[in-house]
């Protein structure tokens, strides 16, 4: 199956000599080819966008949330057709991939108030007879570029919110999972979106880099690794537009020697080892205050790996861990697990793979792993979790602030005096208190820190609504005389 680009509301075929391969992770095999765009894709789409967006910005706000709320109705009719597409192009479980669908959706559910969130403000009498008033309009053609692991989620963190400010917007998926986005897409053309609107180009580098210096976009939204999110930063803001780009992550999972045991363990297994490890809010390093702590919980979690089923997730929908994305994503874990001892870590378990032929790698659990080693330092984004052994709590803190990333970090405690030291001292932009994923549901900004993000206001929540629009002050002040010269 050939895709196409979408653009103007009807599939765009620009002729591309050049095709990606689509996979299902769990059984290795080609499901589609992806076109690879480039400069020309990347143009007709904004010029299409650039053209819709004097006619859509001019909609009446109600409305632009009717027709949101009319696709929201269309995602819940739809969400296992589009759950299932998630894991066919990308492995998750069916569970995780029905997550997926569902936060992206919760995102529509907020940007149908875009009334509320949108009204301006008011000051009368500012000055002697000068009232002020703001106004918040949206800003032109928007592009957002997004990753593999979140086919759905990570998407709608930005296109219904710009769509709803009034924006047009263009869409580059990552390529590895192109045919999630483009159902969304034809969904929201059959909820009444005029055409031009929302457009999808595929492609990769090339296509990347076409949206951060067209003249024509005003504003990049972007998700991926760090390398990327600086470079696209970094080039989108010297060509002049709005940039928030979030990058990569090192979570750590820190648990004191009073944690509950068993909603801790599942917290672990879920953040570590759920949607293979492939989520920038995963735990990757797991640290047990204390030798008795970190053996405890090396042998609870060796023990449950030690009974996850990994299999096909696109036949078998009771799997609990499907494959990574593709062969280069397994080949580079595996190398990375290989080589740990000689770095002086331990193999402390690994679990079973999943069927021949498929992406699988064994869950996994790293122990003996200290602060200076690469394990400890780099986003590894599968389902390797490494073990550290502080002594105390103040140590785990400076260990974790050493890290150049800043995205995600959870304590599992029963003090509250130890949770208080933990959210106020780790320097990360968003904590867990016995919560294995602390992801901020769809009113809160995804408020990465450090290497995790480059921009100001981040995806999501009320920060999403102000990157895609701008503030209007209106200053206004009639003249009393006039009124009295006239007799009124």
């Amino acid at each position: 199956m050939n895709l196409s680009h979408l653009i103007d509301g009807a599939s765009f075929d620009s002729g591309s000599t050049r095709w990606g391969d689509v996979f299902n992770p769990s059984q290795g095999n080609v499901i589609a080819r992806v076109p690879m765009g480039g400069a020309t894709e990347v143009d007709a789409a904004v010029t299409s966008a650039a053209r819709t967006f004097r006619s859509w910005s001019a909609v009446p706000v109600p409305r632009r949330a009717a027709v949101l709320f009319d696709y929201k109705r269309l995602l819940d009719l739809h969400a296992d057709e589009l759950a299932r597409l998630v894991t066919r192009e990308n492995g998750k479980t069916l569970d995780e991939a029905r997550g997926d669908v569902r936060r992206g959706i919760e995102v529509v559910d907020f940007a149908c108030g875009i009334a509320q969130l949108t009204k301006g403000e008011s000051l009368p009498q500012v000055a002697d007879q000068i009232d002020a008033v703001t106004m918040r309009e949206p800003i032109g053609v928007c592009a957002g570029i997004t990753p593999f692991n979140f086919p759905a989620m990570v998407p709608m963190w930005m296109f219904p919110l710009a769509i709803a400010c009034g924006n047009t917007f263009v869409l580059k998926p990552s390529e590895k999972v192109p045919l999630t986005a483009l159902r969304l897409a034809e969904l929201f053309l059959q909820a009444g979106l005029p055409a031009g609107v929302f457009n999808v180009v595929h492609g990769g580098r090339e296509v990347v880099d076409a949206l951060c210096t067209h003249p024509g976009v005003a504003a990049v939204s972007f998700v991926g690794s760090s390398g990327v999110a600086k470079h696209v930063y970094t080039l989108a803001s010297a060509h002049g537009k709005r940039c928030q780009a979030a990058g990569g992550a090192k979570n750590v999972l820190l648990v004191l020697p009073d944690a509950e045991p068993d909603s801790t363990l599942r917290a672990i297994l879920g953040s570590s080892y759920g949607c293979a490890g492939q989520r920038c809010m995963a735990g990757s390093v797991l640290m047990g205050v204390g030798r008795k702590t970190a053996d405890d919980w090396r042998d609870r979690v060796s023990a449950a790996l030690a009974s996850l089923k990994v299999d096909d997730t696109s036949r078998n929908d009771a799997a609990g861990m499907g494959p990574v994305i593709d062969a280069a994503a397994q080949a580079r874990l595996e190398q990375r697990v290989s080589a740990a001892p000689a770095s002086g870590a331990e193999v402390a378990f690994r679990g079973s793979g999943g069927p021949a032929g498929g992406f699988f790698v064994a869950p996994t659990l790293l122990d003996r792993v200290v602060p200076q080693m690469s394990l400890f330092q780099d986003e590894l984004f599968g389902p390797v979790l490494s073990l550290l052994r502080p002594e105390s709590l103040d140590e785990a803190i400076a260990t974790m602030n050493a890290l150049s990333f800043g995205n995600g970090a959870t304590i599992f405690t029963s003090s509250g005096a130890a949770a208080r030291q933990f959210t106020r001292e780790i320097q990360c932009g968003m904590l867990g208190i016995n919560i294995g994923v602390p992801a901020p549901m769809a009113p809160f900004a995804f408020s990465g820190w450090n290497a995790s993000f480059y921009g100001d206001l981040h995806v999501q929540g009320t920060e999403g609504v102000m990157f895609y629009t701008r503030q209007r002050v209106v200053l206004s002040r009639w003249d009393r005389g006039y009124v009295r010269a006239q007799g009124w």
